[in-house]
């Protein structure tokens, strides 16, 4: 008897086929996506994101 766990909760602001340039191994990244994508609801809300846009309208540039 197998027992099914919820899945985990995930949030990125790169695509899947960006993942490569973070997870270098070819054979890592495309299991993690696997892993992560099987039998999962993926939810693109195309939506700008708060946290980036707060974080950069704060940032005070550095003096030359």
């Amino acid at each position: 008897m197998s027992v099914r766990l919820p899945h985990p909760l995930g949030a990125t602001r790169s695509a899947f086929s960006e993942w490569a340039s973070t997870v270098t191994d070819p054979l890592l990244c495309a299991a993690t996506v696997d892993r992560l994508t099987f039998d999962a609801s993926i939810v693109e809300t195309g939506a700008e994101s708060f946290r980036l846009r707060t974080t950069t309208c704060r940032r005070v540039p550095r003096a030359s």
